[in-house]
This record gives structure tokens, C-alpha cells and sequence, in this order.
């Protein structure tokens, strides 16, 4: 079996706020490039990444250009693809775009193992979990005016779900009333609900000294990203001043800056970015190195893929449910009272959606 063909698309989604029908919010991702490599053998593995931005045609001839570079190859050798891929791009990698157009590579040729094997791809990492909790995203946003925050957090409990996020580091908002965003939401649904708070890199060291500390007291099941991203000195002071667990790990790329977060012990639970990260083979290699020093890791975004990949690894405790992405694909697994089941069928068990490139072309 060889790759006999790649096809790269640009699709662009409607602007919707799909858990409680709210209103868009800023950094909401509508624009993917999709992926589909076909084989000599018949099969085809599909493969999707976005965060281009203003650089998304960029992007798209990124992934174009990687695809042009693996036809002939076999789709069954991925360290051998992704060491020539990274080879090509060295002098502009490993991170950005150069990462971002490797993902949906990585993510359809293992897309393609499954099928070629038969089996899922949750089983194929040697999964035996059939079902992943998932928490809800982005319906209690920034944009969510203060006075509405707690009933949206209790109709997301009223869905079924028992993890919630919500987002701190209001524009021009004082300390009282961060906190009281906090209260409402805590109030609203009770004790027994996992709450998560996002502060999106917007604090300073100190800032979410100050504020971490001031909101221990509705025990946050974790606060994410609290400072700049690649201030791992920083963070690590952060999460040892605090009793609440600190997350992060969404905007590294590769497994070296991983290798960092961890060993610097910047953060308490490692989130897993699967485009920036650069696909399902660094996922899992960052979801072992966590293990390793018994760190859990969660995942972001895409959770129609990332279910296989929770599933998969032993220390991965959640699945993020943002559901930016539903609409990419032929009957996408949703959760139900809190979960998500894993897909049965084989690779990603994944179709685009049939009227995907005609409805939605960019």
C-alpha cells in the first residue's frame, strides 16, 4: 500500500455558539483545512487543522506542500513520513505553521492504520475504555453578561454534564467582580460539580497569585493557562502558591517545550493540544511523559478525535467539549449525560460531513 493522492480543502463554519445557542465570542475558530490521503489500496485517512488565522492560505499550501512530499511513501511508516516532513521543514520548525500542516498528516495516516487493521483507533493505542467524561466549553464566556451566568451554568447541568468551564480575566473587570463571576457559577450548580476556569495567558505572575488565592474557596476543579504560555518559571511558582491545580500546555508545540513545562513543574495537569502539538504520535508521546511523573493530561479542542486519545492514554482524565468542530463531520459523537463514546468504528471512525466542501467552501 502507498499514498497515491492528498487532497487539501479550506472549509469555513458558521459562527455559532452551539452548547446554549449563545452569542460568538473573539478567538472562536471557524476556518479548517481539511486533509484526505488517499491509498493505492483504496483506503483514505482524513486529517483536519485550523489556528492559521490571517496566515491560512499559508497554511493550506503548508499542508499541500507536505502532501505533495509523501506520495509514493508507505502510509503505514508514520515515524518515517513525519522525520521526513520535519526534515524538509527544519529551518522554519518545529513549531507554527510548519506544526500545524504536519497534524492533519499524522492524524490520517493513522486514520488509515485503523482501517487498514480493522480496529478503532482508541484500540489500536490500546485502549479498553468504550466511553471518556467530557466537560462543557465555551458557553459561559467573557461575552456571558454577569446576570445570566448562573442559569447557563445550570442548564449545562440539567444536560447532564458534572464539568463545566467557565472564563476569568475580564476586560476592565475589578477583582470583586471576577470573583463574583466565580460565586454565580458555583452557586448556581452546587458542590458536586467540577468547575474549571480559563484565564487565557491574561494575568501577570502576581495577578494570579492574587486572584488564584481569592478563589480557593469555591474549589475550582483547576485554573488554565494563568500567565504567558512559555514562562515556565513563572508558572511554577504560580501552581506551588496554589492549593487549586494549576493547567496549561494548550500553545506548545512539539514534545520538547513539553519536556520543559514538565520539568520545571509549571502546571499540575497538562493540556494536549493535538494540531499544535503536531498530531497523534507527539499526543501520545506528551500524554507518556506526564505519566511518567504521574502528571494527568486533558485535552483542547477537537474532541471528535481527542475522545480516541483520552481514551487511549491511562492518565488522561477528560475530554474538552467545545463543539467548534461538529459540523466537519458525518454524525460526530456527541456527549450524552457527561460522556462521550468512543467511536466503533475503525481509524477515527470519521467521515466529513457529505455536503461539507460544497455548503461550507472557504
Amino acid at each position: 500500500m502507498r499514498i497515491d493522492k492528498v487532497t487539501v480543502r479550506l472549509v469555513r463554519l458558521p459562527l455559532e455558539e452551539s452548547l446554549l445557542g449563545g452569542a460568538p465570542f473573539a478567538g472562536m475558530q471557524r476556518d479548517f483545512v481539511t486533509v484526505q490521503i488517499a491509498t493505492t489500496d483504496g483506503i483514505e485517512g482524513i486529517g483536519v487543522t485550523c489556528f492559521g488565522g490571517a496566515l491560512l492560505a499559508a497554511l493550506k499550501q503548508a499542508v499541500e506542500t507536505f502532501g505533495s512530499l509523501i506520495v509514493g511513501d508507505d502510509p503505514n511508516d508514520i515515524e518515517a513520513i513525519l522525520r521526513k516532513l520535519g526534515n524538509a521543514s527544519s529551518h522554519c520548525g518545529p513549531g507554527g505553521i510548519a506544526a500545524l500542516a504536519l497534524s492533519p498528516i499524522d492524524v490520517a495516516l493513522w486514520d488509515i492504520r485503523g482501517k487498514a487493521q480493522g480496529l478503532p483507533l482508541a484500540r489500536l493505542l490500546s485502549s479498553r475504555r468504550d466511553r471518556v467524561p467530557a466537560y462543557a466549553s465555551g458557553a459561559l464566556m467573557r461575552n456571558t453578561p454577569t446576570g445570566a451566568l448562573g442559569e447557563a451554568a445550570l442548564k449545562l447541568v440539567q444536560m447532564g454534564y458534572t464539568q463545566i468551564k467557565t472564563q476569568m480575566a475580564l476586560e476592565g473587570a475589578s477583582i470583586g467582580e471576577e470573583i463574583e463571576r466565580i460565586r454565580i457559577v458555583r452557586d448556581a450548580v452546587g458542590p458536586d460539580v467540577q468547575v474549571m476556569a480559563d484565564v487565557n495567558q491574561r494575568w501577570s505572575v502576581a495577578e494570579a497569585m492574587q486572584l488564584g488565592t481569592l478563589v480557593e474557596d469555591y474549589g475550582l476543579a483547576w485554573l488554565e493557562d494563568v500567565t504567558a504560555h512559555d514562562d515556565f518559571q513563572g508558572q511554577a511558582a504560580i501552581a506551588a502558591a496554589l492549593s487549586t491545580p494549576v493547567c496549561g500546555g494548550e500553545f506548545l508545540y512539539g514534545i520538547g517545550q513539553f519536556r520543559q513545562l514538565i520539568a520545571h513543574r509549571a502546571v499540575d495537569i497538562v493540556m494536549i493540544d493535538l494540531l499544535r502539538v503536531g498530531g497523534i504520535t507527539a499526543w501520545m508521546k506528551v500524554a507518556a511523559m506526564a505519566e511518567a511523573v504521574n502528571y494527568p493530561v486533558v485535552s483542547h479542542l477537537l474532541p471528535e478525535i481527542h475522545v480516541h486519545l483520552v481514551a487511549a492514554a491511562p492518565n488522561a482524565t477528560v475530554v474538552e467539549y467545545m463543539p467548534w468542530t461538529w459540523r466537519l463531520f458525518e454524525d460526530p459523537p456527541k456527549p450524552v449525560n457527561g460522556f462521550i463514546q468512543v467511536p466503533a468504528k475503525p481509524g477515527l471512525g470519521l467521515s466529513f460531513a457529505p455536503d461539507l466542501f460544497t455548503k461550507y467552501a472557504a
